[in-house]
């Protein structure tokens, strides 16, 4: 039995198992592991129990740096077994797009998207095998522009899987109403065909752009041209289907004899995520753009990682932007044109939100007055983390030239940093890019040029010896998220969050003026205090209430607007309970031996606590400068003090942590309450 002897069906049986049941209809039988594994390659699994498939699995913006060797790209993309395209562009400076696909023959065939030129292989400097896990370049002898020593890439990989992605490669007939089969499992939104052969554009199809007589809309993502309708059409006047497109006998898309390749984009189909029920991909439009400020705003049910976006109605350059290399929320964002062999462009264009993406400029390639635009957007990762490494670390700066100056082993998006011997609390995130908070103070944020988050591994500091400790995290489901927003002045704004859970731990600080606290909300014990004081907390929730799985609010206090001023921009960071990674909770002092049980299997590598019921400062202790049974070193993030390194206030503990006998009344009075962030 095939995949298709099971399409739509509803699989009984969770597929950890070697075999069981299926239902199809009527229809009835014994599925094998096999069959499981076509069943999860296709994304179908129609009830909560079975194998979901998530954004993570099917798509990455990797980062990298030329060697002029080879060099292996591991980022979890499973090519080999499954298919998929890779496509490759310089940034730091000008130079050809490049494109590979699984499909074509030899690995390393290739087509730039930004020229009209034909298909070329056998050139062992580019692209020389698809892996399990990623993809390997060759040693760039030639200077092919994929690997040139010391040039930054940027790499976005597409992996064949229904309801997102699907590569397609054809011979054409040079007959009218031709159909080509695809896999992608719903109707496409977008199309994109190149032929292989010859010198031709890369014509694209959009769901946006009626596909049916009396006219035949498509564009070329070689070129600026607004939509046009050509005789003979490329779609034949037809509309693409869940298991075919249509095209006519034009050589651009089928000519007799010729050799073709076609990109295959979902649109919404929602059959990802742990039930099975959310989609990742959306193709749309938005406009007429205002060439404003305030421009278009997309609700697509989620925050995207990746947005191509073009112009429909005039002229002008494909855009595509990403959160690896910076969309900055009220600054500079990073973008390429697919149609272009430019370096890395940078204009204030797009933010980024927790439900969509919202246009900011001016910038006429995105907003220009009038006139309507085409999209492409993929959903940011989703996937629940499994392992504290994956999304917390901390580290000593390197002390060197090399870069990045804080490694991590994952994307950062946010980080907190402190010299030991003294001084402020840094924080930044990769929303804010060069922009600084010091959680320590109600300054407003500073520019700082050297924060540079656009690294696949760490992140960059103009402060990077071994004085400065960095504690740094990647926004996962389940356990942290980032949100900028602007405050509305109303009594209480809701915002959106993709925390997926209730937050335990939310603290938001006003970006664009001074005098503004860290106000925190702690859910364990009801409470709010300031992240910048060693106040007591107020005893109930104050400037941010009302947390769910989806929103939070924030709320404006006439005297004192900590959260919610009209006009000024803020940042909020949200931390959750993740069993097995990290807990939020809160603790009664014995000013004897305390075990703390956070349940984890091999002890806490961060702890953050602070005294809620009198005044205490915040202690944060990690692994890397020592958790042990001997003394650990400690620093106060809110305050300049340097750390103290001569006490024995904290034990480890395999489930947790120990707050010893020795511990001071800020970790451990009788009878005092305290409230804590440990993560696994």
């Amino acid at each position: 039995m095939s995949i298709k002897d099971y399409e739509g069906g509803i699989i009984t049986k969770n597929p950890t198992t070697p075999t069981g049941p299926y239902q199809n209809g009527a229809a009835s039988g014994v599925w094998t592991m096999d069959q499981a594994a076509e069943y999860t390659k296709q994304g179908v699994w129609p009830i909560a129990g079975n194998v979901p498939s998530y954004v993570d699995d099917v798509f990455s913006t990797y980062l990298y740096e030329g060697t002029g060797s080879t060099q292996t790209i591991t980022n979890g993309i499973d090519l080999a077994g499954e298919g998929g395209w890779v496509w490759t562009k310089q940034r730091s400076l000008a130079g050809d797009h490049w494109t590979f696909n699984t499909e074509s023959g030899v690995p390393y065939a290739t087509v730039r998207p930004n020229l009209t030129n034909s298909q070329f292989s056998g050139d062992t400097t580019l692209l020389t095998s698809f892996n399990s896990d990623g993809f390997t370049l060759g040693a760039d002898t030639s200077n092919r522009e994929l690997n040139t020593s010391g040039t930054t890439m940027v790499s976005w990989t597409f992996r064949k899987q229904a309801g997102f992605f699907d590569v397609v490669t054809y011979t054409g007939n040079g007959t009218a109403g031709r159909t080509v089969s695809h896999n992608l499992g719903s109707v496409p939104g977008c199309i994109i065909v190149k032929r292989t052969d010859s010198a031709n554009g890369w014509a694209v199809y959009h769901r946006a752009m009626d596909a049916t007589a009396p006219e035949d809309w498509m564009m070329r993502l070689n070129a600026t041209d607004a939509r046009f309708d050509l005789t003979p059409s490329r779609w034949n006047d037809t509309a693409p289907t869940s298991t075919d497109f249509t095209l006519s006998d034009n050589d651009e898309v089928n000519g007799s004899g010729g050799t073709y390749v076609a990109y295959l984009f979902a649109h919404d189909d929602q059959r990802f995520g742990d039930n099975g029920d959310e989609s990742i991909i959306k193709c749309g439009t938005y406009g007429p753009g205002t060439e404003t400020l305030d421009g278009p705003e997309v609700t697509l049910g989620w925050e995207p990682q990746w947005v191509l976006v073009k112009a429909y109605d005039n002229t002008g350059n494909w855009s595509l932007f990403d959160n690896m290399r910076g969309v900055v929320t009220n600054g500079d964002d990073k973008y390429l044109r697919p149609n272009g062999s430019n370096a890395e462009l940078t204009a204030e264009s797009i933010i980024f939100t927790p439900t969509g993406f919202k246009i900011t400029s001016i910038f006429s390639e995105v907003n220009q007055s009038g006139i309507n635009y085409i999209y492409i957007a993929i959903r940011r990762p989703m996937k629940t983390p499994t392992a504290g490494t994956d999304v917390y670390n901390a580290v000593l700066g390197n002390s060197g030239s090399s870069e990045p100056n804080f490694v991590s082993g994952f994307p950062v998006d946010f980080s907190f940093f402190k010299n030991k011997t003294g001084s402020d609390t840094f924080s930044s995130s990769r929303l804010l890019s060069t922009k600084r908070l010091d959680l320590n103070s109600t300054a407003a944020e500073a520019t700082a040029t050297a924060y540079v988050f656009d690294y696949q591994n760490g992140w960059n500091s103009l402060n990077f010896n071994t004085d400065y400790v960095a504690w740094m995290f990647k926004r996962a489901t389940g356990f942290f998220d980032v949100v900028a927003y602007t405050g509305d002045g109303a009594a209480s704004q809701t915002l959106n969050h993709n925390l997926g859970v209730t937050p335990d731990i939310i603290t938001v600080k006003k970006r664009s003026s001074s005098g503004s606290q860290w106000p925190i909300l702690v859910r364990p014990t009801a409470d709010s205090m300031y992240l910048n004081t060693n106040n007591a907390g107020f005893g109930a929730y104050y400037y941010i209430d009302n947390p769910t799985s989806t929103t939070f609010d924030v709320q404006t206090d006439g005297s004192a607007p900590q959260s919610n001023q009209s006009g000024e921009t803020y940042i909020a960071y949200l931390f959750a309970t993740l069993a097995g990674i990290s807990k939020v909770g809160s603790y009664t002092g014995t000013a004897a031996n305390l075990d703390v049980d956070c349940g984890f299997t091999s002890g806490a590598r961060f702890i953050l606590i602070k005294r809620t019921d009198s005044t205490g400062d915040w202690y944060v202790y990690d692994s890397v400068r020592g958790i042990v049974s001997g003394n650990d070193p400690y620093l106060l993030i809110n305050t300049t003090d340097a750390e103290v390194t001569g006490t024995d206030y904290i034990d480890p503990l395999s489930s947790g942590f120990t707050v010893t006998s020795s511990a001071p009344a800020g970790l451990n009075a009788s009878g005092g309450t305290y409230i804590f962030l440990a993560i696994a």
